[in-house]
C-alpha cells in the first residue's frame, strides 16, 4: 500500500477508534471505571477478538497491514504525551518522605511477582506451549515475570486524581511505589532483551545510557527548560514548541539505549517546571495526547490480541493461574511489605490494590516483547488478559474498601503525612 492510499484509509480507522473509544468510555464511567479501562476495552473490541471475529471483512478493510504501523507511531506519540504528564503529576518528595515503606513495597512488589511468573512461565511452557519458537524457555519465562511485576504508574495517577486521593497517606504512598516499580520492570525488560539478543551489551547499554540521560536531564535539562518557561520572550506557542522537541529528544534517546520512549517521557516530566507557564504548556499537550493519539495505542495492541485463543481449556486454564498469581504475587506482597513496615491495615491494602493495576504499562511491556520477536500470540493473549483483569478490579476493591470502612467509623486512610500536589490534567 503506497502512502497516498494508506493515508485515507487511516484518517477513516482513526475516526472509528475514536467513535468507539468514546462510546466504550461513557459505558465505563457509568460502571465506575476510570476512562482508561474503556480505552483498553475497545481496543480488544476492535481487534480480532470481536470485530475481527463477527465481520472479518469489515476489520481486514478498517485495520489493513499497510496501516498497522501508522498506528503503532500514533500510538507511540500518545504515549510519551501521557507519560510526560504522569512524570509532571509525580511528587519525587513523596519518595523521600516514605523512604522506608517505599523501598520495602517497591522491592517486594516487584521481587514476589517476578519469581512467581518465572514459575508460572516454565509450568505453562511444559503444560500449554505457551513459548515462541526460536526463544529460549528462560528468555520467555523471565519475560513474563517481568510482565507481572509491572504497575501501570499513569494508571495510579489517574485513578488516584480522579478519586481525589491524591493528599492521602495511601496515595502518595502507591504513586511512590508505583513510579518505582515501573524504573525496576524497565530494567528488568532490558534485562530480558539482552537474553534473547544472547548478549550483555543491551543491559551495558540501557543501565550506562540510563544514568547518562538522567544527568543530562535533571542537572541540564530541568535548568533550561525552567528558563524557557520564565521567559518573557516566549509565548505559549513557543513554550509548546521547546517542550514537544524536548520530549520528543527525550523519547529517541531512550529507545536507542533500550529504555523505551515513555521512560525518557516520563523523566522530563518530573524534570519540568511546576509553573503557570508549564500548567499552560501542559494544557495545550495533553488533549491531544490523550485523547486522540493514545487510543491508538489500545487499537494497535487489541489487533495482536486473540481471545479465541482462550477457546482451549488448557491455555484458559493458564490463563486463569496467571491472573491468580499477579494478583497474590503484586497485591499480596505490597500488602506484606507494607505492614511490616508499619503501615496501618487499611494504608496497606489500599497500596496493595493501586500497584496490582497493571494497565498501560503491561500494554507496552508486551508491545515491546512483541516487537522483539520474543512473545508468540498465546502468551500475548494471556497477559493481554492478565492486564484487563488487574486493571479494572481496582477501582470496585477500593470503592468496596471505602464501604467498608464508612460502616465501621474509619478514619484511618485519610490521614495523611504531606499533602501531594497532582494536576489533574492527565
Amino acid at each position: 500500500m503506497s502512502p497516498s492510499e494508506a493515508a485515507p484509509v487511516f484518517f477513516l480507522a482513526v475516526v472509528v477508534i475514536l467513535v468507539v473509544v468514546r462510546l466504550v468510555c461513557l459505558a465505563a464511567v457509568k460502571l465506575g471505571q476510570p476512562p482508561v479501562v474503556g480505552e483498553m476495552i475497545s481496543g480488544v473490541l476492535l481487534g480480532p477478538s470481536l470485530l475481527g471475529l463477527l465481520l472479518p471483512g469489515v476489520q481486514a478493510a478498517l485495520f489493513p497491514d499497510g496501516i498497522r504501523s501508522l498506528l503503532y507511531v500514533g500510538g507511540q506519540i500518545g504515549l510519551v504525551i501521557y507519560m510526560f504528564g504522569a512524570g509532571y503529576e509525580f511528587n519525587i518528595g513523596s519518595v523521600r518522605e516514605s523512604r522506608k515503606s517505599v523501598a520495602a513495597i517497591s522491592s517486594a512488589g516487584t521481587l514476589v511477582p517476578l519469581v512467581l511468573g518465572v514459575g508460572v512461565a516454565v509450568v505453562g511452557t511444559s503444560w500449554v506451549g505457551i513459548g515462541k519458537e526460536g526463544v529460549s524457555p528462560a528468555t520467555s519465562a523471565a519475560f513474563v515475570g517481568v510482565a507481572l511485576a509491572i504497575t501501570a504508574f499513569p494508571m495510579l495517577a489517574r485513578i488516584i486524581t480522579e478519586r481525589g486521593i491524591a493528599s492521602t497517606k495511601f496515595g502518595s504512598l502507591a504513586l511512590a511505589c508505583g513510579a518505582l516499580d515501573d524504573v525496576l520492570a524497565w530494567l528488568l525488560l532490558a534485562v530480558v532483551l539482552g537474553m534473547h539478543a544472547g548478549s550483555a551489551g543491551p543491559v551495558a547499554l540501557a543501565l550506562g545510557g540510563g544514568v547518562l540521560f538522567a544527568g543530562l536531564v535533571f542537572v541540564i535539562g530541568r535548568r533550561l527548560l525552567a528558563k524557557a518557561m520564565a521567559s518573557e520572550r516566549m509565548g505559549v506557542d513557543q513554550r509548546v514548541l521547546v517542550t514537544a522537541m524536548t520530549l520528543f529528544a527525550a523519547a529517541w534517546f531512550t529507545d536507542k539505549i533500550g529504555l523505551y520512549a515513555v521512560f525518557g517521557a516520563f523523566c522530563v516530566g518530573i524534570a519540568f517546571p511546576r509553573t503557570p507557564a508549564a500548567d499552560a504548556v501542559l494544557a495545550k499537550i495533553m488533549p491531544i495526547g490523550r485523547i486522540v493519539f493514545l487510543p491508538l495505542f489500545f487499537t494497535y495492541s487489541g489487533l495482536n490480541t486473540r481471545f479465541a485463543l482462550l477457546a482451549d481449556p488448557k491455555l484458559l486454564a493458564f490463563a486463569v493461574l496467571c491472573v491468580v498469581v499477579a494478583i497474590i504475587g503484586k497485591l499480596g506482597a505490597s500488602w506484606g511489605a507494607a505492614r511490616l513496615a508499619g503501615e496501618p491495615p487499611a494504608i496497606a491494602t489500599r497500596v496493595g490494590v493501586l500497584v496490582n493495576a497493571r494497565g498501560l504499562m503491561q500494554l507496552i511491556a508486551l508491545n515491546v516483547g512483541l516487537a522483539a520477536g520474543i512473545v508468540s500470540p498465546a502468551l500475548f493473549t494471556v497477559l493481554v488478559l492478565v492486564a484487563l483483569v488487574t486493571t479494572i478490579m481496582t477501582a470496585p476493591v477500593l470503592g468496596w474498601l471505602d464501604r467498608r470502612d464508612a460502616r465501621k467509623g474509619s478514619t484511618e486512610v485519610v490521614l495523611t503525612a504531606e499533602p501531594v500536589p497532582l494536576t489533574g490534567k492527565s
